[in-house]
C-alpha cells in the first residue's frame, strides 16, 4: 500500500545525518587533558545529544578553566577544521534518503544543538541543496530535550508537527521530537535508544527510503485514530 508522504522530514545532525560524534570526542579529550584532567569514553557519551552550553558546564566540572562560550567556540572550531579536511562523513543511507526526499519535493529541515555556523558549514559541504530550514542550538528558545527546536522548525516550514517525521540518534533528541508530537524515527549510534519512546527504531538508514518513512508515519497516525 502506498502511503502519503509526510509534510516534512526533520533531521538531527551530529550522529544522525553525519557521523561527527567521534570528532567532538576527539576535541574534548585534549581540551580536558590540557588542564590536567582526564576524559573517558563514558564521560564523552554523557554529552551525546546535549546542548553545547550543558556540555560546556560538564567540561568545566572536569577541570576546564574556560567560560562556557570559549569552550563552545573551541570545540566548534576544532570540529569544523576536521570537517574541512575530511568532508561530510554521512551515516550509512543518510545521503541517499535525504537526496530522495529532495527529489520528491518533501520539505526538509536540520534541527541540531550545534551552533548555526557549524550547521551551515556542514550543509555547505553537501553537494546538493539539502535543507529548506536550519534550527541550530543558538536559534532554539530552549534546547533538546524540550520540544522547542522541532516546533520552531515546523513553524518555519509552515507544517503541523503531527504531519512531520523526525530522525534522531540520541535520547535527548528523541525526547524533543516526541514532545513536539512528531513521528519519531530513532537510529542509534553511540548510545541505546531502547525505552525512550521512538515510534520506530532502525539500526541504520541504509536501504531506507521515503516509502519507509511514509509507512511509519501512517502507522503512527492510524494508532492515534484508533486510540
Amino acid at each position: 500500500m502506498n502511503h502519503p508522504a509526510p509534510a516534512a522530514v526533520l533531521w538531527d545532525m551530529d550522529g544522525t545525518l553525519v557521523d561527527t560524534e567521534p570528532y567532538w570526542m576527539a576535541a574534548e579529550t585534549p581540551l580536558v587533558e590540557s588542564y590536567g584532567g582526564s576524559w573517558s569514553h563514558e564521560q564523552a557519551l554523557q554529552l551525546v545529544g546535549l546542548g553545547l552550553d550543558q556540555s560546556a558546564r560538564i567540561l568545566q566540572d572536569a577541570g576546564v578553566r574556560m567560560n562556557e562560550g570559549a569552550i563552545i567556540d573551541h570545540l566548534t572550531e576544532t570540529v569544523m577544521g576536521d570537517l574541512r579536511t575530511t568532508g561530510v562523513p554521512f551515516r550509512p543511507g543518510a545521503r541517499e534518503l535525504l537526496s530522495e526526499l529532495r527529489a520528491a519535493g518533501v520539505k526538509t529541515g536540520l534541527v541540531t544543538m550545534s551552533l548555526r555556523r557549524m550547521a551551515t558549514h556542514v550543509v555547505e559541504l553537501i553537494d546538493f541543496d539539502a535543507f529548506d530550514v536550519i534550527v541550530a542550538g543558538d536559534d532554539a528558545t530552549r534546547p533538546k530535550p524540550h520540544p522547542d527546536p522541532y516546533l520552531q522548525a515546523c513553524e518555519l516550514l509552515d507544517v503541523a508537527p503531527e504531519d512531520v517525521v523526525a530522525i534522531e540518534d540520541s535520547p535527548n533528541g528523541l525526547r524533543s521530537a516526541i514532545a513536539a508530537r512528531t513521528t519519531s524515527v530513532g537510529v542509534p549510534l553511540m548510545v541505546s535508544l531502547a525505552g525512550v519512546g521512538a515510534h520506530v527504531l532502525w539500526p541504520s538508514l541504509e536501504g531506507r527510503g521515503l516509502a519507509d518513512l511514509a509507512e511509519v508515519h501512517a502507522a503512527r497516525r492510524a494508532r492515534e485514530v484508533r486510540a
